[in-house]
């Protein structure tokens, strides 16, 4: 009992929501085992990434030099992404159903039209490149933010920063799981002449091949809708954007003013670029909220917990 009470205390909170998660997923790929082609496979990885979250926690503890605590900051940029494309195989098959259409009737109740045929009417190639090229950005954004954290701030703080995106990427997973969707550029507008309907400079093309093939369309594939990944409601990009622009402000971070700018434009070319509806927006802004008041308590817990020091926010 004491080498298991050892083992789960060599958790930071990061590792912790980690764990957490995996848990989750392995738990829904066996009560929906029936639905799900692969859910035997998830499982088996599932287990395997918990026992190397564990491994990796225990051993950096014990003997953490030079590249073992870098991996534990780092292992966490691909493992988002892994986390994203086992939902791939989870949402559809669980749910079943699409949801657009309540999302569609959400941004006609609010503002009497729908939002990206409006903005169509000010679309333009300059203002296009620009803004596809700026939510190319986003992955990019909360690794700026650790560096710049790492480099000239403290530890408790990077943990911190990385702990709260991890813990709003989870909370956004789960919104892709309740309410499954392929967004407007599926069902308001035509997929397949969206590089004519919306034409960009030199980048756009490219970059969106990119996004399409990161959601496992591929290039001329005719039924892109049905293939689609369903990660449209809340909007990840306006929610961790966001949390990236407040506590970069929070921080005091130097690089707080791209983000200012960049984040501003990536929330707004979610929708321009037809990625998503505007009520997808509203509430990645809810889930804004609901990271930041529940993420630090919990943070500050399993510090608490594991008899680790707690965080504040430094005085502005």
């Amino acid at each position: 009992m004491k080498k298991i009470h050892t083992l789960i205390h060599s958790l930071n909170p990061i590792d912790f929501i980690v764990v957490g998660f995996y848990l989750l997923l392995t738990l829904l790929n066996l009560i929906f085992y029936t639905r799900l082609e692969y859910w035997y496979l998830f499982v088996l990885l599932n287990l395997g990434i918990i026992s190397f979250v564990f491994a990796l926690a225990y051993f950096d503890e014990k003997k953490g030099k030079l590249i073992l605590p870098q991996i534990h900051y780092w292992y966490l940029v691909p493992l988002i992404f892994i986390t994203f494309k086992e939902l791939y195989f989870l949402v559809y098959p669980i749910q079943q159903t699409d949801y657009d259409y309540l999302l569609i009737a959400a941004d006609r109740f609010i503002f009497g039209f729908n939002p990206t045929v409006a903005l169509f009417k000010i679309a333009n190639p300059y203002l296009t490149e620009l803004l596809q090229i700026v939510y190319g950005t986003f992955f990019f954004l909360p690794v700026i933010l650790a560096i710049d954290l790492l480099i000239y701030q403290e530890k408790i703080n990077v943990e911190y920063e990385a702990f709260i995106i991890v813990f709003g990427f989870y909370l956004s997973y789960l919104g892709y799981l309740f309410v499954p969707a392929v967004g407007p550029r599926f069902t308001l507008h035509s997929f397949v002449n969206l590089n004519n309907e919306l034409p960009g400079l030199y980048l756009t093309n490219y970059l969106r091949d990119i996004v399409n093939a990161g959601e496992s369309i591929r290039s001329g594939m005719a039924n892109a809708a049905d293939i689609v990944q369903r990660d449209v409601f809340p909007s990840g990009h306006a929610q961790m954007t966001t949390l990236v622009m407040y506590l970069a402000y929070k921080f005091k971070a130097k690089t707080r003013y791209f983000f200012y700018i960049n984040g501003t434009l990536l929330i707004f070319s979610t929708v321009y670029l037809r990625y998503h509806y505007a009520i997808d927006v509203i509430f990645g802004m809810i889930f804004v909220v609901i990271t930041l008041t529940l993420g630090k308590p919990l943070f500050n817990w399993w510090k608490r917990k594991t008899g680790k020091s707690e965080f504040e926010y430094p005085q502005n």
